[in-house]
């Protein structure tokens, strides 16, 4: 498999914490050398791992705040 470069150019926050000390953040990050794209995934604590994620570009963020805003959060059926 092929080695994937990265870079956080930006941390946005953290999100929550795992009990084995992983972080679920949202960021931007640079893949391969490409522009940076916010991205929310699991990292290790020295982020030497990573768990898988997804990334959004600044439309696809846009949206996303849509429908977020868009959301009665107490009615949905989640923790």
């Amino acid at each position: 498999m092929a080695d994937i470069k990265f870079e956080i150019t930006k941390s946005l926050g953290v999100l929550s914490e795992g009990s084995k000390g992983w972080q679920k953040e949202i960021n931007l990050v640079n893949w391969n050398e490409r522009k940076p794209k916010v991205d929310i995934r699991d990292w290790a604590p020295e982020h030497e791992k990573m768990g898988k994620g997804i990334t959004l570009n600044k439309e696809e963020l846009k949206k996303l705040k849509e429908f977020l805003e868009g959301m009665d959060l107490d009615a949905l059926e989640i923790e």
